[in-house]
Parts: structure tokens; C-alpha cells; sequence
């Protein structure tokens, strides 16, 4: 059957295709406020780190309660746009309580920077939050945050080698791997994506560094453009020598598909961790 995407705009509109979808981000800020006070009271926590000079180059780190097991990176979405770090703090529960620390960045949102700036800051957030805990490093983005990580294990990675060299596994939720059909979008007159950038930014356009290990992760219930882009990067990459797996997991959409990171038992989790 023949299929071409008219409507760029609703090929990627998330919260209007699913029911009762205005409800986020909004249902995140209780949940993640309660889990980041609790942490800090109990000294599990440091908040807004500053990792860079920019306004919103600040990190939280929530720790467990012995030596951690390596670090966690969490890279938040929004397309680039919205949103900051403190929607997600709950979503550290998972990793925390299987002895990882877990660190989760804002970054300075488009289009007061390109999005090769928040490369480079996320890049800078990485490095900072790996001065302070040692060990292998597992790097997890949501949609605009997807792209994010998937890019730091590129060859043309802004991230030290040493840093670069930690990481042992790579999380896309729902990623943006190819930057070109952004460009047909409306968001694109903030975004200010050409072709140029698309074409050094689009972590499927660009080679993965030897030893990568990538798990593409969407909800089988997202927009099929989320769930092309999710099978995109993990074939690509397995061809050029990457360890891929793509999941589809069941009855989850572009939102509820995180909730799996707040369970340290969850398959989402234990792929994270594995």
C-alpha cells in the first residue's frame, strides 16, 4: 500500500493524538518534585550543578545510598524547544535503587541556540557529572533527548575521549535520529534546522564509535514517525557495526513509555542497566 506523509505537522504531534494527552507534561511535576525533595533530605541528592556558563547549564545528581555503580545520564526531550530537568527527577528511582547515580541536565533551549549548541552542552553536562562519579557510563534521552545521547556515541562525538571512551550502553526512548523531516514542520521556524545541519547533527546520517551498544525504545502506540525513526537508527547502526536491539513496548505512548524508568525492575530499566 502506498503511504506518503502529507500533514508533517501531525506526523509529529504527540499530545493531540493521544487520548487525554494535554494531561502532560503536566502529570510529571508532582511526582518529580516529591521524589527530589525526598532525596535531598536524606542527602542523596545535589542539585543545580552548573556545568556551564549558560543559564540553564545546570544538572541534578541523585545518588543511592552506597558507592554507585556507575553513572546515569538522563537527557530530557521537548523537541528542543520546552521543558526542563525537573519534570523528570522521579524517573531516577529505577537506576537509584539498583546503585546507580543518576544525573539529569537542562540545557538552553532553541532558538536561542542551535541545536549543535545543546550538543555541545549536553557533551559538557556528561563530562561534569563523570568528574563526579566514576565507573561505566549509560546514557538515556526521551524523543528531542533521544537524539541527544544517540549523537554523543557518534564519531564526530564533542565528548572527551576519556568520558566518551566510559560509556557501555545507549538508550534511545522514542528517539529523533534523522533531523531532515523537522524541516517540513512548523516548529522548524525556531528550530532554524537546515540542510546542512541536519546533515552533521542527524545521528543517522553519521557513523557510531567502535563498541557501541544501542537499544532503540518506543511505545507501540506512538506516531508512526516516532516508531520509523525508533527501527531507523538501530538498522543503520547494525550495519555499520554498533550492537542494536529495536523494542516496541505494548500499550505505551509517546509519554507513559517513560514510566517504566521509575521501576528498578522494569524491562526498560534492566535494559538500561544490562
Amino acid at each position: 500500500m502506498r503511504h506518503r506523509i502529507i500533514d508533517w505537522d501531525d506526523a509529529y504531534a504527540n499530545g493531540p493524538n493521544i487520548p487525554g494527552g494535554e494531561r502532560w507534561p503536566g502529570l510529571w511535576i508532582e511526582p518529580a518534585r516529591a521524589y527530589r525533595q525526598a532525596l535531598e533530605g536524606a542527602g542523596h541528592a545535589s542539585l543545580d550543578i552548573r556545568y556551564g556558563d549558560g543559564l540553564r547549564n545546570h544538572l541534578d545528581l541523585f545518588l543511592p545510598g552506597t558507592e554507585p555503580a556507575g553513572l546515569v545520564v538522563f537527557v530530557h526531550g521537548g523537541f528542543w524547544l520546552r521543558l526542563d530537568k525537573s519534570y523528570w527527577s522521579h524517573l531516577a528511582r529505577g537506576a537509584v535503587e539498583q546503585g546507580y547515580a543518576v544525573a539529569m541536565p537542562s540545557y538552553t533551549l532553541c532558538p536561542d541556540v542551535r541545536i549543535a549548541g545543546i550538543t555541545t552542552e549536553v557533551a559538557q553536562a556528561i563530562e561534569k557529572a563523570a568528574e563526579r562519579v566514576a565507573g561505566p557510563i549509560r546514557l538515556i534521552g526521551h524523543s528531542a533527548g533521544g537524539h541527544l545521547v544517540t549523537r554523543m556515541v557518534t564519531v564526530t562525538s564533542p565528548l572527551p575521549e576519556e568520558v566518551r571512551s566510559r560509556i557501555v550502553r545507549t538508550v534511545s526512548l522514542s528517539g529523533l535520529h534523522d533531523l531532515r523531516p523537522l524541516m517540513h514542520t512548523a516548529m522548524n521556524r525556531q528550530l532554524n534546522i537546515d540542510r546542512q545541519e541536519a546533515w552533521r547533527e542527524s545521528p543517522a546520517l553519521l557513523e557510531p564509535v567502535p563498541g557501541t551498544r544501542l537499544t532503540c525504545w518506543a511505545g507501540g502506540a506512538e506516531r508512526s514517525e516516532f516508531l520509523r525513526q525508533n527501527a531507523l537508527l538501530a538498522n543503520i547502526w547494525k550495519g555499520l557495526g554498533a550492537e542494536t536491539e529495536v523494542v516496541e513496548e505494548p500499550d505505551r505512548h509517546h509519554f507513559d513509555v517513560l514510566d517504566g524508568l521509575a521501576d528498578p525492575l522494569h524491562p526498560l530499566t534492566q535494559a538500561l542497566l544490562s
